[in-house]
């Protein structure tokens, strides 16, 4: 009888570096380091094929890694329940390591069966906390510091040579034809992979991150003043403290460095370590309560844009046809890229939510599809935040025109994904169809009235906000999910912290 199999089930946690279920299997002795794809998963309305895309380079790229040390990474395609049973069906499984997984309902559906299932048959599923994600947390109190502790453990060091398992293991990567019914080609969309991970953070730590604070805000320059490391921390090719460690090592550095160059430095990197912690602040509150993919936070807000009562609207917004420049031109660079800055995140969807008037669910799936680093934890939170349907935050509606006046004076960005434009006179870019030779036939007119819009979603939201029923509601809200404030922590030191600025609450995930 052959000896049962110990088993590393891979996620998106796709590296060997600071990996600690790896290693504490691979302490142990042989093990099978393992990926399913679970084509159910890839079928749900929030992953698309440009997502596949990007995991399937990263996959490539761990197994180049898991290869040079000796045990290649095995591949199997179906249903992870169902391969279990048949791994130990021929095998035996002696064991199941992994991190813990904050995704989607299906995944958590998807994990609650397995885990009946292994404890059915004695198996013990060792599963590791992820980055700084809290299970089975009780209260928010002290979650900051817990946060830094976490991150200032050692970094696991990566084993150069795995004991090798017996016997040939299937390595079944399947392209994007083969998983889903429809292309989704991302023709600027990032490539995935450790290689791809480490060259970014490096570059971003010593060339692009200096202004960062400044340039993350207008598209003009987050494209290169952000870190664009989201994808690879959503595929977990890199780990939150790999990267704080290396943050904190910049800022080491250059501590003592008068010159300006050096506070302008300093200024960046602190504030990108304090979206380090908003990260994992937005994923503990999927993890605390998953019905927010599918249920406003607040029940205040049910009732609310349920149904798309304007198929014409909601058709027009994902295709970057509003009539709106900026907002169709965020659309588009959406579309072509994978990726977007944060704060046109946010306008489109408070765009959708408060001036088209539709539902968050809906439209938060279309961008989920468009976003190469998908993280549900971060999305969902923000989608609610930004429709304003969480009872906790300031209600942001964002004005179009003034959002392009600002973010894009000149029209650079407008122009680059809006073609139709082109030629409009700078005087009339954001707001084109008050120019004289405006032909509605190259470009549609604006298809609301924004300013009335916003003035009736305003008082609206407003109004169920200030009611005492609500004001109970998001006194337990504030309680379960709302952040503590503290100063945020630049060096591995607890007691001397180098940042004084006060992180809020409004500050959000812009990687």
């Amino acid at each position: 009888m052959k000896k049962p199999v110990s088993i590393v089930w891979f996620k998106k946690d796709l590296r060997i570096h600071d990996h600690r279920p790896l290693a504490r299997a691979a302490d142990q002795g042989p093990f099978l380091p393992l990926y399913i794809v679970e084509p159910e998963l890839w079928a749900q309305r929030d992953y698309s094929a440009r997502q596949w895309n990007f995991a399937r380079e990263c996959l490539m790229s761990l197994n180049d890694d898991l290869s040079k040390s000796g045990q290649p990474l095995c591949i199997l395609k179906g249903d992870a329940l169902s391969i279990f049973q048949s791994l130990h069906e021929r095998h035996g499984i002696a064991s199941l390591w992994s991190h813990q997984e904050t995704g989607n309902h299906w995944t958590y559906d998807r994990d609650r069966r397995i885990k009946q299932w292994m404890k059915s048959h004695s198996i013990p599923w060792h599963e590791e906390q992820t980055g700084g994600v809290i299970r089975h947390l009780t209260s928010r109190d002290r979650w900051a510091q817990r946060w830094d502790r976490v991150m200032t453990e050692p970094v696991t060091l990566a084993s150069d040579r795995f004991e090798a398992l017996e016997g040939s293991w299937p390595f079944k990567l399947p392209n994007a034809q083969e998983l889903f019914t429809s292309s989704d080609y991302c023709v600027n969309r990032q490539h995935g992979g450790r290689g791809e991970a480490i060259n970014l953070l490096s570059t971003f730590l010593h060339d692009r991150g200096q202004n960062y604070r400044f340039h993350m805000s207008s598209p003009l320059t987050a494209r290169d003043a952000c870190s664009r490391l989201s994808p690879h921390i959503t595929w977990g090719t890199i780990s939150l403290r790999e990267i704080t460690y290396a943050v904190r090592a910049r800022l080491s550095e250059i501590e003592t460095d008068p010159s300006r160059e050096a506070k302008s430095w300093r200024q960046s990197l602190s504030s990108f370590l304090a979206r380090l912690h908003w990260h994992c602040h937005f994923i503990q509150k999927l993890e605390d309560e998953p019905r927010i993919e599918f249920k406003n936070l607040h029940s205040a807000y049910d009732g609310l844009r349920e149904t798309i009562e304007n198929g014409a609207h909601f058709i027009a917004w994902c295709e970057g046809r509003t009539g709106f420049p900026f907002i169709d031109a965020c659309m588009r660079a959406l579309d072509q890229d994978g990726w977007i800055n944060f704060r046109m995140r946010a306008m489109l969807m408070s765009f959708a939510s408060h001036l088209l008037w539709l539902p968050w669910r809906e439209t938060g799936l279309h961008l989920a599809r468009k976003f190469v680093d998908y993280e549900p934890g971060i999305h969902w939170s923000q989608v609610q935040m930004q429709s304003g349907t969480t009872g906790m935050n300031t209600v942001r509606i964002y004005n179009p025109v003034k959002q392009s006046q600002d973010q894009d004076p000149q029209g650079i960005f407008i122009r680059r994904y809006v073609s139709e434009l082109k030629d409009i006179p700078d005087a009339f870019i954001h707001e084109p169809w008050l120019w004289p030779a405006f032909k509605e036939e190259t470009y549609p007119l604006p298809i609301i009235d924004h300013v009335a819009q916003a003035r009736q979603a305003r008082d609206l939201l407003y109004r169920l906000k200030r009611t005492p029923e609500s004001r109970a509601v998001t006194v337990e809200l504030v309680a379960k999910h709302g952040s503590r404030k503290r100063r945020v922590q630049t060096k591995s030191s607890r007691s001397s912290p180098l940042n004084k600025q006060n992180v809020k609450s409004q500050l959000a995930f812009d990687l």
